[in-house]
């Protein structure tokens, strides 16, 4: 068994909440190919109008602690001013740029980024709540908004046309922990080598230190939140 651990971040605006979400992907042997399950252990939304040289100070904090780490950034409004503040801010985590697109296909963009349909990333939670490979710890103070969050995020399909239209997706309710969740499982469900597991001391403030992690943990019903 393996684990990889992934960090999706939801940089907001002005009006808008930032999120982040830490998942540990573990990797199970199947036929015919691994089954990648996400056992996500923090959920953190920062208050209005936190400073972005505050949120990047804090994410290099917890990722310092997680040797190996991946941080999925939604860089779709931020500018890349905001994006060399991760870049060079001394982060010990590889930064990968996610611009969400309209399209249909996952393309690369500057600087080991990518544009990624909207339909993707819904369809990678979809798809994760569905085989029940998600779970977000029961004890997490935002975890109870993640799951008004979950509840009401829907994807619509035209049956005329084939097309998906997503509701409450940027627009109308907040949903920034639903991103920075679907940012980090996208990320997974794309492969990638996954990592040996380092051996942090029980004195560690590792985030995903066994002595850290909640027991209890939250599987929302299959199909109650779409």
């Amino acid at each position: 068994m393996r684990d990889r651990h992934l960090f999706g971040l939801d940089l907001g605006q002005a009006q808008d909440y930032t999120a982040l979400a830490v998942a540990q992907q573990t990797m199970h042997p199947a036929q015919p190919r691994f089954i990648r399950a996400y056992a996500f252990r923090h959920l953190q939304r920062w208050p209005l109008a936190t400073s972005y040289p505050q949120i990047v100070a804090d994410v290099a904090g917890m990722v310092a602690k997680v040797p190996g780490a991946e941080l999925v950034v939604d860089a779709t409004g931020c500018g890349r001013a905001v994006l060399d503040m991760f870049r060079y801010g001394g982060l010990r985590a590889r930064v990968v740029p996610v611009t969400i697109t309209g399209g249909s296909e996952v393309t690369p963009a500057d600087r080991g980024g990518y544009h990624v349909p909207k339909r993707d990333l819904v369809s990678a939670v979809q798809a994760a709540l569905q085989t029940k490979r998600l779970k977000v710890a029961a004890a997490l103070p935002e975890t109870a908004m993640l799951t008004r969050e979950l509840q009401a995020f829907r994807v619509k399909v035209n049956v005329a046309t084939g097309h998906e239209s997503f509701e409450a997706w940027r627009e109308r309710d907040h949903d920034d922990l639903v991103l920075a969740v679907a940012l980090a499982v996208w990320r997974g469900e794309q492969g990638g080598g996954p990592w040996e597991p380092s051996k942090p001391s029980r004195d560690s403030l590792c985030l995903v230190h066994p002595d850290r992690v909640p027991k209890g943990v939250f599987l929302p019903d299959e199909g109650r939140p779409w």
